[in-house]
């Protein structure tokens, strides 16, 4: 029966893991509604009281060309923008940006990573173009070539200028810059002397995005005070617009995040971009005639009824980071940037799950032998639930054979049949006089699973463990290259199975579990995180001992005694 148990229980674990996905993918999200191009149009000539704040924003960030002024520069030409964490590169056609490579990061061909995704920017655009919802207008603003303030390299802290006017639209764009992530940003577009509702934008996904399964990660994230909405691609309408307060709002993929922090969080609007993008299927040896379409999403965020005045955080998911930026406008939640990184239903463990990771990797200077003291710690402190499990265990497998004879005596009766109750009491009352608790093998169980899902949703999220290298692995955050931790959990949980004592078991049944559940579970782990994969196997090894020395006390030398007196009778 116990066997069966964990068998149930392995499954649950095998049906949650799998169907994680799924469940994000197809489970309703509560979404604010969405204004169309048209609603917008409308919403725009219905006037409005600007508030004090609101005429202070529009002329900071008011375009200084008069009416009817022309401004455009002859040729195309580069600005760069360096600090410590990354290197800028503007070019004044679009006034846009064409490289953005953050220093403290590599690609998957350890170079610098470089967040502009070219591939999908030719097509789309490039970061802090200008989204509107006239097409024609869009591509003009985008195309044009405006005047630089400056040009060359320019080192932070800066500011940079782009300036353009032809007569019938005047358009300013003023960059700002620290030794931050964040860079401030104020743009204005004026048409024949009225505003137009002009979006600095983020429209292309992001440049590490190299694989099919990178491209799904993608989400449109946004806040308002203590509520976080985090929209999958299938729930991204492209060019819808939410209408609502932001905190912050833009798009992000597993470890790196392109967002808008506006000024007037009452007044902002969020532009949903979705696009479909054919990409190599094998990013390594890229083949143009073996591709596979993908959707790639992008987020355009700005003031409606104005200029628009924010910050743009362009950066890591990393905790650290993220808490450093701040956030005054959110009430009722920590005002900073932390809300990016989604622990998942198990956050509540996960996060202090890696604030003492962390911590650890402080100390020893390596995120792979930070797994393993962790791991250690935690099983240690989990012995007493494992010991009582495996103590309830063996005293189940004890008086198996007595609850088969109860079961024998009683199953000539029907399912149905009253009678059949008073063979539960029997069974009842023979573990209650034999000190056996029904659910002591259980529970235990029960208790350590939520640390195997938290050890999952945390490194599915912590940026610390990409390209983190331990000994033959050279990214913890990406599936064992050798596979040597998938296999050896194969095995690990093979020994523990052929090493369990199972009395009570059906030797044919015994058998098929002995090689299912190390089946299973090897290819279950087959590509997962190495990380977890290490977490995983380190706590097998672990079991192993504590099961070792719980068959050489004397109630586990009576299982396997029980087992082989029972193998002795199968066998005549």
């Amino acid at each position: 029966m116990e066997r069966r148990l964990l068998l149930v229980f392995a499954l649950t674990f095998v049906v949650i893991v799998l169907f994680q996905p799924i469940l994000k993918k197809y489970l309703p999200q509560s979404q604010a509604p969405a204004t169309t191009p048209q609603n917008q149009s409308k919403a725009q000539a219905a006037p409005q009281a600007a508030s004090s704040n609101q005429v202070q924003v529009a002329q900071a960030a008011a375009p200084v060309l008069s009416a009817g002024a022309t401004k455009q520069a002859t040729s195309e030409s580069e600005t760069v923008v360096e600090n410590d964490l990354y290197r800028i590169t503007f070019t004044n056609r679009g006034a846009q940006v064409k490289s953005w490579i953050l220093k403290k990061y590599d690609d998957d061909k350890r170079q610098p990573l470089d967040l502009v995704n070219h591939l999908a920017a030719d097509k789309y655009g490039y970061p802090l173009s200008l989204w509107t919802y006239d097409e024609a207008q869009r591509n003009k603003l985008n195309s044009a070539l405006y005047v630089a303030s400056s040009s060359g390299t320019l080192n932070a802290p800066g500011k940079i200028t782009f300036e353009y006017a032809d007569g019938d639209v005047a358009v300013c764009k003023s960059f700002s810059f620290d030794h931050t992530y964040a860079v401030h940003v104020e743009t204005s577009v004026m048409s024949k002397g009225n505003q137009v509702a002009a979006y600095p934008a983020w429209p292309a996904g992001f440049g590490d995005q190299a694989t099919l399964s990178s491209y799904a990660a993608s989400q449109i994230n946004y806040q308002y005070n203590s509520n976080i909405e985090r929209l999958a691609i299938k729930k991204v309408s492209g060019g819808s617009t939410l209408h609502q307060p932001f905190n912050w709002a833009g798009v992000t993929d597993q470890y790196f995040a392109a967002v808008f922090i506006p000024d007037d969080s009452q007044n902002s609007a969020l532009v949903t971009l979705r696009n479909p993008l054919n990409v190599p299927k094998n990013p390594r040896n890229p083949n143009p005639q073996d591709t596979a379409p993908v959707d790639v999403l992008g987020a355009a965020v700005g003031n409606a009824s104005g200029p628009t005045v924010a910050r743009i955080y362009v950066g890591p998911k990393a905790l650290s980071t993220l808490e450093s930026v701040p956030v005054p406008t959110i009430v009722g939640a920590e005002q900073d940037l932390r809300g990016l990184i989604n622990f998942g239903f198990w956050g509540v463990i996960a996060r202090p799950l890696f604030l003492w990771l962390r911590w650890t990797y402080d100390f020893i200077h390596n995120w792979g032998w930070a797994i393993c003291i962790q791991t250690l710690i935690i099983n240690l402190a989990l012995m007493p639930l494992r010991i009582s499990s495996m103590k309830s265990a063996l005293k189940m497998q004890k008086i198996q054979p007595q609850m088969n004879s109860i079961k024998e005596k009683y199953k000539k009766y029907g399912m149905r049949d009253p009678r059949r109750q008073e063979m539960n009491t029997e069974i009842g009352e023979l573990m209650k006089r034999e000190g056996v608790s029904p659910v002591g093998g259980c529970l235990p169980l029960v208790i350590q699973m939520p640390f195997l899902f938290a050890y999952y949703s945390m490194l599915g999220s912590a940026l610390d463990l990409r390209h983190a290298h331990w000994l033959w692995i050279p990214d913890l955050s990406s599936p064992d290259p050798y596979h040597i931790l998938p296999i050896g959990i194969f095995f690990t949980m093979l020994f523990m199975q052929r090493m369990t004592p199972q009395a009570g078991m059906d030797p044919s049944q015994q058998k098929m579990m002995n090689v299912m559940m190390p089946v299973m579970m090897g290819f279950l782990s087959w590509n997962f995180a190495s990380g977890l994969c290490l977490y995983w196997a380190e706590g097998n090894l672990i079991a192993i001992v504590q099961q070792i020395v719980m068959n050489r006390t004397s109630l586990g030398r009576e299982m396997r005694e029980m087992a082989a007196k029972r193998a002795r009778k199968k066998e005549k």
